[in-house]
């Protein structure tokens, strides 16, 4: 339990900030399109704390490096609550995502613990606790900025991110050490790097969640603007409430991972790539405004939603399977990969925004899905393969 409390508030340190960036545009007198901006800053943070501190794990007790990265996230939060302009704010935002990153230490961490036949589900489990952190961490934000301001939820994540520190302190074991302790510290930030020339499957799934995640944080990010425009005129706390919609994927994402032990993970990835195309489309009928266009929203962002965090379960379950000795390095290249794409989908997302409008978003999440091509292929040449394959062989690959 503590430490999928742990995955929720790391988790939910990135998200909150979609909700209240248009409050940071009133309250520091700039533009909502600028504002948007700590959004990409905290992605980019992230995805750089991911690549330089993640590796850690594979050299480092866990226990130290958590509560370590949780009080450095806390005084970036408080930091970023004190901020007197833009500029400061995105640049506490950055240190805010550099130091969020216990979530990915988590994971790594616990699959050493379990069965390979059990990792799917023990990932999917894990990450329903992040996708909670996520969308209630929208919906605290929203409610909470738009009743005491926006640097409230900065205040009480900050706090809240301190206390758990002393709690992890206190309540986590000893052990934990890393399976690789004589890999040297400088040489920890290239293996990520070396892994992903080395393992082709590795670079597959960071493709495919790339893909996924740059469509995902283009339409939430976008989706703010949209709510909080002409069409629909609602407050910030708007967007907080849509995404508790998404709370459906809480319970499918560890039904994925017992698909994902039994299927494997390619067909899996190939649902979920369809499904997000299906999204797009259903989510273009949210510019018509209304009560039609918000149903369209609140679907459309469900099925999405649970598309790209099944398509994780998938692909952690790929890769965590290569190399039992690095998994804290699969795991930064994979996130990073992951959260470049994030970061890249967010600021083209308001570029797509400004010139094309909603439609365009919808436009741009169904041209991300082009990887459901080499994901069919694959598909398809697996089941020529077992077709082809004894029927004890086949019942052993299976098992």
């Amino acid at each position: 339990m503590i430490l999928a409390l742990t995955c929720a508030v790391a988790v939910g340190n990135i998200y909150f900030p979609q909700a209240v960036a248009p409050l940071v545009a009133a309250g520091l007198g700039t533009s909502p399109g600028r504002a948007a901006g700590i959004v990409t800053a905290t992605q980019v943070g992230y995805t750089l704390g991911i690549f330089l501190l993640v590796p850690l794990g594979d050299r480092l007790p866990y226990r130290r490096l958590l509560v370590t990265l949780l009080a450095a996230s806390g005084a970036a939060l408080l930091a970023a609550a004190l901020a007197r302009d833009l500029t400061q704010l995105l640049a506490a935002g950055v240190l805010v995502g550099v130091t969020t990153t216990a979530a990915q230490l988590i994971g790594p961490m616990t699959v050493g613990l379990v069965a390979e036949r059990r990792r799917g589900a023990v990932m999917g489990t894990l990450l329903s606790g992040s996708i909670g952190g996520m969308l209630l961490a929208r919906t605290f934000g929203g409610a909470l900025g738009e009743r005491f301001g926006w640097r409230a939820p900065y205040w009480v994540a900050g706090l809240v991110v301190l206390c758990l520190a002393v709690v992890l302190a206190r309540a986590l074991p000893a052990t934990g050490v890393s399976p690789a302790p004589r890999v040297p510290l400088r040489a920890l930030p290239l293996r990520p790097l070396r892994l992903l020339c080395a393992e082709p499957e590795l670079r597959r799934s960071g493709w495919y969640q790339a893909s996924l995640f740059a469509g995902f944080s283009a339409m939430w990010v976008c989706l703010a603007l949209l709510l909080t425009g002409p069409v629909y005129g609602y407050g910030p706390q708007a967007l907080g409430l849509v995404a508790l919609t998404g709370v459906v994927t809480m319970a499918c994402t560890p039904i994925a991972g017992r698909f994902v032990d039994r299927l494997g993970p390619d067909r899996v990835n190939l649902v979920c790539f369809l499904a997000t195309l299906a999204a797009a489309g259903v989510l273009a009928l949210g510019a018509r405004g209304g009560t039609t266009g918000l149903v369209a929203l609140v679907l459309g962002t469900l099925v999405l939603d649970t598309a790209m965090q099944c398509g994780m379960v998938a692909n952690q379950a790929r890769f965590y399977a290569l190399r039992g000795d690095s998994r804290s390095a699969l795991n930064t290249a994979y996130m990073t990969c992951g959260y470049l794409g994030g970061s890249a989908g967010s600021w083209l997302g308001l570029q797509v925004h400004r010139h094309a409008g909603w439609p365009g978003v919808c436009v741009f999440l169904a041209l991300l899905t082009l990887p459901v091509v080499d994901s069919a292929r694959r598909v398809r040449a697996a089941k020529r393969e077992v077709g082809f394959m004894p029927a004890a062989r086949t019942s052993r690959r299976f098992h």
